[in-house]
């Protein structure tokens, strides 16, 4: 994570006013006469006229982010059961490969024993879970479509998956197409299967194994952002139907990160995935397996035969897009609705181009926003009881415009930060002894390999931040009276532990919303590639190993932000809250823009920088920008930057194990 705001500059000075004598300009004297001290109530507890106020003030807020998240829920609500006409149910069972599996089920109200509906299974991609599928559940179930969306193997709220048997079951999907063919209000003629990225991969796995099953059940298949089988399994050399009489599509992106190339014998690019429609892979699939020499098929266009006495289709769509936009996609969408009225009629035909999830994505990211304000606001809420009273800060501090020296500390911190940030980033995404553990290659006793990486990345910056502001503090601070006690960076034991205790009573309500939320409404707070979820007991364990690795990071962070670093800019506080938010983001958002941008002109990613690595960054981008708001707010009113660093790292460990794959060790 960026440390952006690693700069160090001594601004804040208890509260005093002062003034110099006129013999003092005149001869250019720095003495100053104290003018007027403040007197502040012993630091015990709020005055008793003071808690009333805050309580009210504060508990406002409080009330508007529950407000927000129920909004939030209502809402998601709703729309995911097309105004209550869609039964949602969370399922939970040990499957025939011995793990346990987790999945969101979606039974129009339409779909009965004598009116069997169509059904499809959808799945997420690696390092997700089955919310990521929301846009194809909501609308594949409004027309009438019985819809099971997994949590594959290892990931969201399934057991962990052993390691090297992802083909197995189709990492899930397959034993949940099992489940879905037993349903007795399912059509089981018409089973279908799609999946993004991983969950492209794992229909393909699935499809394999229906293959030689002896009722096969798997009818139709749509592969989103994943190559499909074009050549015999045995020998690569030989084009050949992998999928039968099965009506079988794929969305290539153009701009998609990982597949759809072509390569020579050499593992040298010959076409990047924007021409994907021209290699032969692409046009052996649309030619039914066949030899694809002199075949010139197009885009978006269905193409039919008869294979074993029945008529399938083909078809390969190429949208512009990214590969991590697949699942929030209108034009991949339509692809999907489109793709399965044409392979099994609607229940409720509607027309593909009239989509409602996008309305579940804006209440989820209500949620998102209520979360993060009740982040702070309980948080100075409890300040105003009796267990947290000796927390509040006993008096404001004065904010002064920095001198023109202290500036330059400031602003070449900044810029140091940012560029280690992304140099660290790149390096280790470069490192090669750690590849294996980061995507679960290698036997371990981590067991989440994305956490790993982006927690060891936070802790080197952490580092490299406390070395920054000591050197700070040796050379400047120091000289210029800087206090480290009167700013709350050397806080005492006794008031640090107290502090963290408040900041974990706040991490755990705020996560009580998240499971109340679950519970009642089956829906959660997330945008794009960032989720607040419920999640299992087992991800408190490991929670624990990669904490200390986020403590250290946003320690840091919340120290060089507002300890170091707070004071007014043109006479504004709010001026510099920005700059820290925006360079606390700015290495990992030039990153991501920098590699896109290549990606767009060229059609190729950095070479050495892998797609995932900058994928990984979106909900970073986020992070880091909040962490600075969050952590400054709940500092004002404590004058411990330790608090809100607490908070940001138990939230983001939080976040980042519920959203990603468990390995079993």
């Amino acid at each position: 994570m960026g440390t952006g705001a690693a700069a160090h500059v001594p601004a804040v000075r208890p509260e005093r006013r002062t003034r110099a004598t006129s013999a003092d300009r005149s001869t250019g004297s720095v003495t100053q006469k104290e003018e007027a001290v403040t007197l502040t109530p012993p630091p015990t507890s709020p005055t008793a006229t003071a808690r009333p106020a805050l309580l009210r003030r504060d508990g406002v807020w409080v009330i508007i982010a529950l407000a927000l998240c129920l909004i939030s829920a209502v809402g998601a609500f709703f729309v995911q059961t097309n105004g209550a006409t869609v039964a949602v149910k969370d399922l939970r069972w040990e499957t025939a490969s011995g793990i346990e599996m987790s999945a969101l089920l979606y039974k129009p109200d339409s779909a009965t024993a004598t009116a069997k509906a169509p059904a499809v299974v959808v799945s997420h991609g690696w390092w997700n879970n089955r919310e990521m599928q929301d846009a194809n559940y909501v609308e594949l179930a409004k027309r009438g479509y019985v819809v099971v969306s997994i949590d594959m193997y290892g990931h969201g709220d399934s057991g962990p998956l052993p390691l090297g048997k992802e083909a197995d079951a189709g990492t899930g999907m397959y034993d949940a197409v099992k489940l879905v063919a037993q349903l007795p209000y399912v059509d089981h003629s018409r089973i279908g299967v799609t999946g993004h990225s991983n969950g492209a991969r794992a229909a393909n796995f699935s499809l394999m194994i229906d293959n030689t099953a002896k009722s096969p059940l798997i009818a139709a298949a749509l592969l989103v952002d994943n190559e499909g089988f074009y050549t015999d399994l045995k020998d690569p050399k030989k084009y050949v139907n992998n999928y039968g009489s099965r009506d079988v599509g794929i969305v290539a992106d153009q701009y998609d990160e990982f597949f759809f190339r072509s390569y020579d014998a050499t593992g040298r690019e010959l076409t990047p995935p924007r021409e994907f429609i021209h290699t032969p892979n692409a046009q052996s699939f649309l030619e039914f397996g066949r030899n694809p020499s002199g075949a010139q098929r197009t885009a978006a266009t269905y193409y039919t035969s008869t294979v074993d006495g029945r008529d399938a289709f083909r078809v390969i769509y190429t949208p512009a897009q990214t590969h991590p936009w697949g699942p929030f996609s209108k034009q991949t969408t339509e692809y999907t609705i489109d793709f399965f009225q044409r392979a099994f009629g609607a229940p409720d035909p509607i027309a593909a181009g009239s989509q409602t999830w996008q309305w579940k994505e804006l209440f989820n990211a209500v949620g998102l926003v209520g979360f993060g304000i009740f982040l702070v606001a309980f948080a100075k809420l409890l300040l105003a009881t009796r267990p947290f009273a000796a927390l509040r800060a006993t008096g404001p501090l004065e904010l002064r415009a920095n001198t023109r020296r202290g500036l330059f500390w400031f602003w070449g911190a900044l810029v140091v930060s940012a560029l280690f940030s992304a140099w660290s980033y790149i390096a280790l995404s470069q490192w090669s002894a750690i590849q294996g553990v980061v995507f679960n290659a290698v036997p371990t006793w981590i067991p989440q390999g994305a956490p790993f990486f982006i927690g060891l990345w936070s802790a080197i910056n952490g580092v490299f931040a406390i070395i920054v502001m000591t050197v700070s503090y040796l050379l400047f601070g120091r000289k210029n009276g800087q206090d480290l006690r009167a700013v709350g960076i050397l806080p005492g034991w006794r008031r640090f532990f107290h502090g963290i205790g408040l900041g974990a009573v706040v991490v755990i309500a705020a996560f009580s919303i998240v499971f109340v939320v679950d519970y009642f409404f089956t829906t959660d707070f997330r945008l794009w590639v960032l989720a607040v979820k419920a999640f299992t007991p087992d991800k408190i364990g490991i929670a624990l190993l990669y904490l200390p690795l986020f403590l250290i990071y946003f320690f840091a962070n919340s120290v060089a932000i507002n300890g170091f670093n707070r004071f007014t800019i043109r006479e504004k506080e709010w001026v510099n809250t920005a700059l820290l938010a925006v360079f606390n983001a700015l290495a990992p958002a030039i990153l991501v823009l920098v590699q896109y941008w290549t990606f767009f002109a060229t059609g190729d990613l950095i070479p050495g920088f892998g797609g995932i690595f900058s994928i990984w960054l979106f909900p970073v981008i986020v992070i880091l920008a909040a962490a600075a708001v969050i952590t400054r707010k709940i500092y004002r009113a404590t004058n411990n930057p330790y608090i809100g660093g607490f908070i940001m790292a138990a939230t983001v460990t939080m976040i980042s194990v519920s959203n990603t794959l468990t390995v079993a060790s």
